[in-house]
């Protein structure tokens, strides 16, 4: 099928993500990717593109990695699904093991589901029916800070803090406190959110915060020191504390978790996104023994929750290799000039008139055109000098940033921040 059909088909029945329709169906001339290797993307027209997000930060260990494909193949020659309600087989086995024994923290038990948005679902059910069956149910409610994006099912919603992903289902999600996160800086946020819980502390099943980095609110980055103040008040009256790794997990900020910045030791994790490397879709939440012992007894107790591929045998299978591949490839350390390189050019940008400020953390850099949020278009237009110059640079809004694969070639890397750094130049002396 050439280029114009499918891009005809495509704008007839494809209904996109985070895509003002009227204005794509009209306006825009969509990349039509056809083939990824590594660090690069490939289109129709024959032309290549670094991916600059790593296709919404999963391809953690870039395209079609050798080691993954084959894993996937292999297993697809004797096992590609079965349900794992009564039944077990050994990659879900082998990975729950080998995801236990990486957490950040002890949690020995692990419960899979499709994507980072599920495992957020399953971590906020298991606190909520963990506290309404072991003598505390009036804690229902959570708290999560304002620009936190926790995924996009109703239970997520409820936690995000991107009002813009949130207003339409005001009526539907349920009851979550928020602590803001203004001009009074991270410190204020916190403080906040100490108040928060000992204010409710008879209502809270828990506080659900991304570690570290805020990803889709505009890549905010805060001191891991407020993480550890987060855990003392969550330890000090006894309420769950949930870290959503979906993003930050899998060396995306240095080390494995982001957990490890603060030393922190939670009682839930969701993780997800590099999880298989863009393989495949596939997550899991980790959960503390006290957790798991809590839905054990009378089976009216159990966590009756799940998916069709909870644990398929396909997912699990590459997500054992990309844990293989991690440490056989030395990733995380090898990753680390790599961030060197990174935090060097966005504070160089940082210095550029029209950047309203710049920050970098591991294989994470972001800048921003200015402070109008979301639906600014700034952003965009770096994207298009990116895409001329052969990068997919998707900005959030006014937030211009990489998330490139964690093992990218210091070559690419080296090429995609030149393109960048090239970009928002062109787009600030023009004028944002």
């Amino acid at each position: 099928m050439n280029r114009a059909r499918i891009v005809e088909l495509d704008k007839l029945h494809v209904w996109h993500p985070y895509t003002a329709m009227s204005r794509y169906v009209a306006e825009t001339d969509p990349l039509v990717i056809v083939r990824a290797e590594g660090s690069r993307l490939f289109d129709a027209d024959g032309r290549s593109y670094f991916d600059a997000n790593s296709s919404w930060y999963c391809a953690a260990l870039g395209h079609r990695h050798p080691r993954l494909v084959a894993a996937l193949c292999e297993q697809a020659e004797t096992l590609c699904h079965v349900a794992l309600a009564g039944v077990t087989h050994e990659p879900a086995a082998r990975l729950a093991a080998e995801l236990a024994a990486r957490a950040p923290g002890r949690l020995p038990h692990v419960f899979f589901s499709d994507d980072g948005s599920t495992a957020v679902e399953a971590a906020l059910k298991l606190a909520a029916q963990y506290w309404a069956q072991n003598g505390r149910p009036a804690r229902r409610r959570f708290v999560a800070l304002e620009g936190a994006f926790h995924g996009e099912t109703l239970g997520a919603t409820m936690l995000g803090g991107i009002e813009l992903f949130r207003r339409a289902f005001g009526g539907l999600v349920g009851d979550c406190l928020r602590a803001p996160t203004d001009a009074g800086g991270y410190e204020r946020t916190f403080a906040v959110l100490s108040e928060l819980v000992a204010a409710h502390v008879d209502e809270i099943a828990a506080v659900v915060l991304e570690p570290v980095v805020q990803g889709a609110g505009g890549m905010r980055i805060y001191d891991p020191g407020l993480l550890r103040a987060a855990r003392e008040i969550t330890a000090q009256h006894d309420i769950f504390l949930v870290l959503d790794e979906v993003f930050t997990g899998y060396g995306r900020t240095g080390p494995m978790w982001a957990a490890e910045h603060a030393g922190v030791e939670p009682d839930l994790v969701c993780v997800g996104k590099g999880f298989t490397s863009g393989l495949l879709p596939m997550a899991a939440t980790l959960a503390s023994r006290r957790i798991f012992e809590g839905f054990l007894g009378d089976p009216s107790r159990a966590f009756m929750h799940g998916h069709t591929f909870t644990g398929n045998p396909l997912g699990a299978r590459v997500a054992l290799e990309v844990l293989a591949v991690f440490r056989d490839e030395r990733v995380i350390e090898l990753a680390r000039p790599k961030a060197e390189r990174i935090a060097a050019c966005f504070a160089r940008l940082g210095a550029l008139p029209g950047v309203a400020g710049s920050r970098s953390l591991g294989m994470v850099g972001a800048l921003d055109l200015n402070t109008r949020g979301y639906l600014d278009q700034a952003g965009w237009h770096v994207y298009e000098e990116a895409r001329r110059r052969g990068a997919y640079l998707r900005p959030l809004g006014s937030t211009v940033y990489v998330t490139p694969p964690v093992n990218m070639p210091d070559a690419e890397l080296d090429e995609l921040l030149g393109i960048v750094e090239e970009s928002v130049g062109v787009v600030c002396r023009r004028g944002a």
